[in-house]
């Protein structure tokens, strides 16, 4: 399942700078992923300081 990014979202940008594929990027108020791309790696979840992405 691909990872989503949550409200708790702060827009950091730490996910993004780690994503193996680049399939996060900035929305309007929080970063978000393309399920498309994202492989579930959970690389993004490892790097988040709030613990916003979260498997779907």
């Amino acid at each position: 399942m691909p990872y989503k990014i949550n409200d708790n979202c702060i827009s950091c940008g730490a996910c993004a700078a780690e994503c193996p594929v680049s399939c996060i990027s900035a929305g309007d108020s929080k970063y978000v992923i393309d399920s498309d791309t994202c492989i579930d790696c959970g690389t993004c979840s490892g790097v988040c300081p709030v613990d916003a992405p979260q498997a779907d």
